[in-house]
């Protein structure tokens, strides 16, 4: 029988409108082997960002490319397992009327089978994509759901596990909250990180104690702001 969580109710003055998540390390437990092997089958090192390295192959390679990293995520696909307090958080949010979106490098069929298999029924829209250009860390994906949603960005938060996250939403002007893990503990001290937490979970203390939002500009570069109109 499945576990009924009731939470008290938000003040209806709270500042914050919406969330958006990353996927990979954030709604679902960390793979960081699935990095390491999508950079051993394009044969790239390490400090070579996988995505740029696609775009800058002529287009006929791209696809080829593209669907090796495919493959290795279908692999991770079925392996992932759910955050911590995944679905704590969702109901406190889905309760409390609050917005929610995905902002991912990933592609749309490992977005698809977390969905449905730890979050049916639960409502993330907009999705974003590695469909969407330009991906994180640009600000672009994460500004293209405030627009959608119509509210701005100071009143958003970003949650994600990865330097591109909090990149993308310091430069979005949203507050961002790292997903802390054995990985990426170097990025809690980080200008670009506002709030850490250990599990999903934690995140409702910080809504229900009024987290302190980010009052900042989005800085958004002159060859990005095109893909805020598509």
């Amino acid at each position: 029988m499945p576990r009924l969580m009731i939470f008290p109710k938000l003040p209806t003055d709270i500042q914050v409108k919406g969330l958006i998540f990353d996927m990979d390390g954030t709604l679902c437990l960390p793979q960081t082997w699935m990095f390491s092997e999508m950079r051993r089958v394009l044969g790239i090192a390490r400090s070579v960002d996988i995505l740029d390295h696609i775009y800058s192959l002529e287009v006929a390679e791209q696809e080829i490319a593209h669907e090796k990293v495919r493959q290795v995520e279908r692999t991770a696909m079925v392996q992932m397992k759910p955050q911590p307090g995944l679905e704590e958080l969702m109901v406190f949010l889905e309760d409390n009327k609050l917005l929610k979106a995905i902002c991912t490098r990933n592609f749309n069929t490992p977005v698809n089978y977390l969905l449905t298999t730890f979050l049916p029924k639960k409502l993330f829209h907009p999705i974003v994509t590695r469909e969407f250009k330009p991906p994180k860390p640009s600000p672009a994906g994460i500004l293209h759901i405030a627009n959608h949603w119509k509210i701005e960005p100071k009143h958003l938060v970003m949650v994600g596990d990865s330097v591109d996250d909090m990149l993308a939403g310091h430069r979005a002007g949203v507050t961002t909250i790292l997903i802390e893990s054995d990985v990426n503990s170097h990025l809690k001290d980080a200008k670009e990180t506002d709030a850490v937490v250990q599990r999903l979970d934690n995140i409702i203390s910080l809504l229900r104690g009024g987290i302190e939002i980010a009052d900042r500009m989005p800085v958004v570069p002159e060859e990005e702001v095109r893909a805020l109109d598509e």
